[in-house]
């Protein structure tokens, strides 16, 4: 049988089940496919148990360092290269050992064979025909698999304004201009109220909106572009609600009324806009 022929033993595991060209394309020297197969399935269960810990960037790092650490051209592309990578990345040696299970098994690999299911194609997405292969809400992505590249791949996916926090600039992140920041630029042409340092900007990974703001459980309501006032319940702790305030022989005057209307009216005996003065 061609699983137990030279052939498939050098370039395949679990007795046929997965394999890989020869990276060298010599069956006679260097690493065989098999030895691509099974670093793929050790990165899997890097991935793996980099999420169980929720760390999930480790497997980026993982990747990374192998092949800068172990190439084949330094005859390095082995376990003993990989340990030393997943040791310096504080993961856990044997559950990664225990996720990969036993190549020699005539057997289906759990991991493997998940990941090939994954690989058919589903609706609009075509099948998976190179390793490795991002899929993006369910999109096959087409591009460079470096870290930034990637990640603004993934922003992209999110509706503007539910992006966390790592698609925007001003974000600790290993990931240089992943994006702009266009609220620094002139407020990004948003409301502003320089006195209380609020704004209508919001940053986005494709941009900006201007939406009025939610302050200490206060909302503005306005356009965002031109105008924003605090409104309902408690409006009249921000700024005093944009209203007149004083404070004379020691007692504090306000024409903010906190009944939910956003009216400034100025306190009995007072007369005036309520907003710019009332006198008394």
């Amino acid at each position: 049988a061609f699983s137990l022929s030279r052939q498939c033993k050098s370039q395949c595991i679990n007795y046929g089940r997965y394999c890989a060209p020869d990276p060298e394309q010599d069956f006679s020297s260097g690493y065989e496919g098999k030895d691509v197969v099974i670093e793929n399935l050790r990165q899997l269960c890097v991935f793996k148990v980099a999420n169980e810990t929720n760390k999930p960037w480790l497997w980026w790092d993982y990747v990374t360092d192998f092949q800068i650490r172990c190439p084949m051209k330094e005859k390095k592309y082995n376990k003993e290269c990989a340990d030393v990578v997943i040791r310096a990345l504080g993961l856990d040696g044997k559950k990664i050992e225990k996720c990969m299970g036993d190549p020699n098994a005539d057997e289906d690999n759990p991991v493997l064979k998940e990941e090939q299911e994954a690989q058919v194609g589903k609706g609009s997405r075509g099948d998976v025909t190179i390793l490795p292969t991002l899929v993006v809400n369910d999109r096959q992505y087409r591009g460079k698999l470096a870290k930034g590249a990637v990640l603004k791949a993934i922003c992209a996916g999110f509706e503007e304004t539910t992006e966390p926090a790592v698609c925007l600039s001003g974000v600790a992140t290993s990931v240089a201009d992943v994006e702009t920041n266009e609220c620094l630029d002139n407020n990004g042409g948003c409301w502003q109220d320089k006195a209380t340092n609020l704004t209508a900007c919001k940053d986005t990974f494709r941009g900006r909106v201007c939406e009025c703001p939610l302050v200490d459980g206060v909302q503005f309501k306005g356009d965002g572009y031109s105008h924003c006032e605090a409104s309902g319940s408690g409006r009249c702790k921000i700024n005093n609600g944009g209203c007149w305030h004083d404070a004379r022989d020691g007692h504090a005057y306000s024409a903010c009324l906190d009944d939910g209307n956003g009216k400034c009216q100025c306190p009995p005996g007072f007369k005036g806009d309520g907003v710019k003065n009332c006198e008394g």
